[in-house]
């Protein structure tokens, strides 16, 4: 079994990172609107607290998770925007301290977990290591938001290798919640780390292709960014379907970002 100690430590940097960006923040900016509709800097933050919480219990408290489950089955299209919603109406300081309290308790509890156990979630149940996997891709994803609202860009680093691991292991996933047959044909992901390494998936003489940066491919299946202004480029019909309606997240279809327009695909590239 894989040591999953460097997820965990990649969780903890990219938690750190985002605290950094947000931790000397006046109240005014806190409240900048991001492009997730109707969230500030502190609906964001308050989300990702709300998620650490969610996933602490599910490490450590099976049944507080489930009671948590029942009541988001009493309102599954509203419960994740009322929790951002509580949780964005703290003072700043206050919101700060409990994500930083609530992620520094789910990592020790990471670390803790027994090898091979699986811990339930709103989607499959997850082992520690996929479950600080999927917490990097939203601390990820909603920093990205968050710098988007502070006119930031961050310099984006090798830990996309887990959200392309996430991006690539719920392609399936997307096609079903479209109601779609997922793809027979294998794929070939080809993706271009920050570092310039090459990151591969799939067999080399697969009909249907992805190509382009590991960054641009992150924002695709994370919806933070539509496909037209991103430099992918898909071969094959299923290859570019999946360019509509790749997501990594659990739930229903997420309606994703509309284009800005810039159009960054490469010639040739599909639209």
């Amino acid at each position: 079994m894989a040591d999953p100690t460097p997820v965990f430590d990649d969780l903890r940097a990219e938690s750190d990172e985002l605290d950094l960006l947000v931790a000397e923040l006046s109240p005014e900016r806190w409240a900048l609107p991001t492009p997730a509709p109707a969230w500030s800097v502190a609906h964001q933050i308050a989300h990702l607290a709300w998620t650490d919480r969610s996933a602490l219990l599910a490490v450590t408290d099976v049944d507080a998770f489930h009671t948590l489950v029942e009541k988001a089955l009493v309102s599954p299209g509203s419960f994740v925007d009322e929790g951002a919603e509580e949780g964005a109406g703290l003072p700043p300081a206050e919101l700060l301290a409990r994500w930083r309290e609530g992620r520094a308790a789910l990592d020790t509890a990471l670390r803790e977990a027994p090898h091979g156990v699986r811990f339930p979630w709103y989607g499959p149940p997850m082992s520690a290591a996929s479950m600080a996997t999927a917490r990097l891709m939203e601390t990820w994803a909603h920093g990205l938001d968050i710098a988007d609202a502070l006119d930031v860009v961050r310099t984006p680093s090798d830990r996309l290798k887990h959200v392309v691991w996430i991006g690539v292991r719920t392609r399936d996933f997307a096609f079903g919640v479209h109601g779609l047959p997922a793809p027979l044909d294998d794929f070939r992901i080809e993706l271009v780390a920050p570092s310039g390494e090459l990151w591969a998936y799939g067999p080399e003489g697969a009909p249907q292709r992805v190509t382009g940066p590991a960054l641009d491919f992150c924002k695709l299946v994370t919806q933070r960014a539509h496909r037209s202004d991103l430099a992918l480029r898909a071969e094959g019909p299923d290859a570019d379907r999946w360019f509509d309606i790749a997501q990594v997240f659990a739930g229903p279809p997420g309606e994703g970002r509309a284009p800005t327009g810039e159009g960054r695909a490469p010639k040739g590239a599909s639209r």
